[in-house]
């Protein structure tokens, strides 16, 4: 028991370990929107098109996070434009995206001489949270979760069937856009934790571990809010004991856990599927005869 508390005599652990849980929420309940609609890739794109915003804001003295979330709206709308008004396909666009926005950003970072630390914004920081920190932090997760529940069946037709859902006359453009504002202001809350680098996986993860133990989308998301937090604190707690860096210990969690789930879910699990049972126990029947 000592072991659980003692991190938390620290300020800084409280902050800490408070923001890992409202991101490991919030992290899985969007993430899970990406999962089914296949556009894990996007993420990874907002993720590092933020960084032309950030370079500009922090020129122009202004809140980064206003630049960042600027730059990721504007990278997915560039996208959508590109997919629109030509044969490209989807991930192609996006790939070219993301190289295109990450060497912007590099270049105007060198360019206008910032002092943008770049390691705290690929890796994150998670220890260094204050207070004003965890209050935007919980004051985006509110919001966003509030929204999803309150348009939760607009989404949830879009997600699976926007053709359907244009066609009963739903407003499908300003649906996209909110999903996409809402990844957007999620990745840019998370790169305080585990930065830019492995901020996909936390988004991600959760939500594919969930994925492959249970089947509706309300399910995956509370399943994947659970594994989130139990990751995020974890990961806190390993980084504190083993003194490792905080966001490459969640990731390493999340990935174990997902693994875990993917030799042993009772209905996807490679080593535990149907099939597999059968030939197991056909394996054990010849074993019986050949010692027989």
């Amino acid at each position: 028991m000592n072991a659980l508390i003692e991190p938390l005599t620290f300020e800084f652990m409280r902050y800490a370990v408070v923001t890992a849980i409202l991101l490991g929420i919030l992290c899985s309940v969007v993430g899970s929107y990406l999962i089914v609609q296949r556009m894990g890739l996007l993420g990874d794109v907002i993720a590092h098109a933020v960084l032309p915003g950030l370079a500009i804001a922090f020129y122009l003295g202004i809140d980064i996070f206003l630049g960042a979330f600027i730059s990721g709206t504007i990278s997915t709308l560039i996208i959508a434009w590109i997919q629109s008004q030509s044969r490209v396909k989807v991930d192609v666009a996006m790939a070219l995206v993301f190289s295109g926005f990450l060497a912007l950003g590099i270049m105007l970072i060198t360019l206008l001489k910032s002092k943008l630390d770049l390691h705290h914004f690929l890796f994150g920081d998670i220890l260094g949270v204050t207070g004003g920190d965890l209050g935007r932090t919980l004051a985006i997760t509110l919001f966003v979760l509030i929204g999803v529940k309150i348009f939760y069946k607009e989404l949830l037709f879009y997600t699976f069937n926007p053709l359907g859902a244009q066609a009963m006359g739903l407003p499908v453009n300003l649906i996209h856009f909110g999903l996409i504002s809402a990844i957007t202001l999620t990745i840019i809350v998370s790169m305080q934790t585990v930065g830019v680098v492995l901020v996909v996986s936390l988004l991600i993860g959760p939500g594919i571990t969930a994925y492959l133990l249970v089947k509706e989308l309300h399910q995956m998301m509370g399943v994947g809010a659970v594994i989130g937090v139990v990751s995020s604190v974890s990961g806190m707690y390993i980084s504190y004991y083993l003194n490792v860096p905080s966001g490459a210990a969640i990731v390493l969690v999340v990935s174990g856990l997902f693994v875990v789930a993917l030799l042993f879910s009772p209905s996807q699990g490679i080593l535990t599927r149907p099939e597999m049972a059968s030939r197991s126990a056909k394996v054990v029947q010849q074993l019986k005869r050949l010692r027989r």
